[in-house]
């Protein structure tokens, strides 16, 4: 089912400037693909990519970001806006019909797992509509994960900052909740491989080996950081006050606190391995997973400690 395997690219990142955005640009580069990374703030930069500006809220900025593009990646997300579903809806149809009318061969598009059949969060129904909207306007590839583990993933750093302020942990009923925790780099690495199949107007599951309640993710990951959890579920401890929670708690701002509480009452688990058939790519187990993002995340919290120090 390959289609140009390894073929040089002219590749477009809407949100190339996120977390799993800029992973992902390293990686093309370094298969050799010419990388624009699309933002609303171009800088110059050493790489090899260039910043290119556009804004899927100004569609007359697409036409001339995806000049010229053979593929691109939707990475674009408002999370932490109260009207997102609204504004991701409008984005994604902009940027679906510009990359019909610059004659694109693919756009590849990172969503969210979840049961269509479920009551999904308002966090999740979005995500499903912006793929969908993708898919109705341009030839669209669609992967669907779970938490993404790795040093820069809001719903990570949550679960870290949880485990190091609360050494005794009253949670709400989410923490039973089954979820498919994946590496960070095991998306980077489908997301890349999807480009390089000819796969446009599908959708697959991407996941870890394991389907794990967060409860037992914050477990393992305490173990692994040699800190002492205990943990008692309280279940009237509401989403809408959980969310308050996460914000007194953690770092996490109130609306994407909220975003997150509400997905996080879903089952968001892997149904099908497609894509790791077609790819022959495993993703890494979550003890794996978590021991990289730990040591990356003290890795960047030393850095941030050495720069603050004055000279």
């Amino acid at each position: 089912m390959s289609a140009g395997y390894h073929t040089v690219m002219e590749i477009l990142i809407a949100g190339g400037s996120g977390f799993v955005g800029s992973h992902l640009t390293t990686e093309l580069l370094a298969r050799k693909h010419a990388v624009r990374v699309m933002t609303r703030h171009p800088k110059t930069r050493t790489d090899g990519a260039t910043d290119v500006f556009g804004d899927v809220a100004d569609r007359s900025s697409l036409s001339q970001a995806l000049d010229g593009v053979d593929a691109a990646y939707y990475l674009v997300h408002s999370l932490d806006r109260g009207d997102f579903a609204a504004i991701d809806r409008e984005g994604a149809i902009a940027f679906g019909r510009e990359a019909a009318s610059a004659g694109l061969q693919r756009v590849v598009y990172l969503g969210g797992l979840g049961d269509e059949n479920d009551d999904l969060s308002p966090h999740l129904r979005s995500r499903r509509e912006v793929e969908q909207i993708l898919m109705d306007e341009a030839p669209t590839t669609a992967l669907r994960a779970g938490i993404v583990v790795g040093d820069g993933s809001v719903s990570w750093e949550i679960l870290c900052q949880l485990i190091e302020r609360l050494p005794v942990m009253i949670t709400p009923r989410w923490v039973q909740t089954k979820t498919q925790p994946i590496a960070l780099s095991d998306v980077v690495t489908y997301l890349a491989d999807s480009l390089e199949l000819d796969v446009a107007g599908q959708h697959f599951d991407i996941g870890g080996p394991q389907a794990m309640t967060y409860r037992e993710m914050l477990v393992k990951a305490a173990r692994q950081m040699d800190r002492r959890l205990l943990i008692l579920p309280v279940p009237l401890l509401t989403p809408t006050l959980s969310s308050h929670w996460l914000r007194l708690i953690t770092d996490v701002d109130l609306q994407t606190a909220r975003s997150l509480v509400d997905s996080m009452t879903n089952e968001v688990v892997v149904t099908e391995r497609r894509l790791e058939q077609l790819t022959g790519h495993q993703a890494m187990p979550f003890f794996e997973a978590s021991s990289r993002a730990l040591k990356d995340r003290q890795a960047r919290k030393m850095r941030s400690k050495r720069d603050a120090v004055p000279v």
